[in-house]
């Protein structure tokens, strides 16, 4: 795993673009197409706004994959994931290929996900722009993760731990108004992708990033499973590092 550690936000969120750029590049120039995934969440603020500024993109061969919903939220709702992308990302690229949305208000919702697999499966991930939740969370597959699935999409049960995260960043008022479910991007997917990208802010994570590098690769863990994958780059701010800074690893 590739680490690196920043002084600020925009810096941060800079670099993180920046690795994620190239690989998109690279794809294009291999293959005449680029396929990737992107997080939402604040972490990924600073990065999707470097990232949509990026030189030397066609991104009209460019393909997104959207990592995770909530279960029954509209696309008007104000925490929706899909309303943030097309906000943050969509608009701000005209040319863009196609943005495959997840719609996770969609019933009966297992022909969503047959759709959603059905398509990723014929895209190769070229790269994956994640992040880390604070109980060690990718995508939404809290602690303890399905390590084994197969499939590309699944629905997964929210901890309250995840769903006091979504509080604490100012999406819903309080934990009762968060989803007890959502449509998750699956491990085994995002570990299929061939460059992680994982944008990882703020001192509320600094035990997160501390799980990601030195817990037991285990689904208690669900980010540990990272220092598996061949290229991850595992993007910090100092807040983030204290621990891992503090302990020499």
């Amino acid at each position: 795993m590739h680490i690196g550690i920043f002084e600020n936000l925009d810096s941060l969120g800079k670099h993180a673009a920046d690795i994620g750029a190239q690989g998109i590049r690279d794809a294009i120039a291999a293959k005449g197409e680029a396929n990737i995934i992107l997080a939402t969440g604040a972490s990924q603020f600073s990065m999707l706004e470097h990232l949509i500024q990026e030189p030397g993109i066609d991104w009209s061969l460019v393909t997104i994959f959207h990592l995770d919903e909530y279960v029954g939220m509209s696309i008007s709702h104000p925490a929706s994931f899909r309303k943030y992308m097309k906000e943050r990302v969509v608009e701000k690229l005209p040319t863009l290929k196609k943005f495959n949305y997840i719609g996770a208000d969609v019933l009966p919702l297992k022909n969503e996900l047959a759709r959603l697999a059905s398509l990723i499966k014929e895209k190769p991930i070229d790269v994956a722009f994640i992040g880390i939740g604070e109980n060690g969370h990718l995508a939404f597959n809290d602690p303890p993760a399905d390590f084994e699935t197969e499939e590309p999409y699944i629905v997964v049960d929210l901890d309250e731990k995840c769903r006091m995260q979504q509080v604490g960043e100012g999406w819903f008022k309080g934990l009762s108004d968060v989803p007890a479910q959502a449509v998750s991007m699956s491990i085994r997917q995002i570990m299929k992708s061939k460059t992680n990208v994982c944008t990882v802010p703020d001192s509320r994570k600094k035990e997160a990033v501390a799980m990601a590098l030195n817990a037991p690769i285990s689904p208690a863990a669900p980010c540990s499973i990272m220092r598996r994958h061949p290229s991850c780059y595992l993007m910090l701010d100092y807040p983030a590092a204290e621990l891992i800074l503090s302990s020499g690893k």
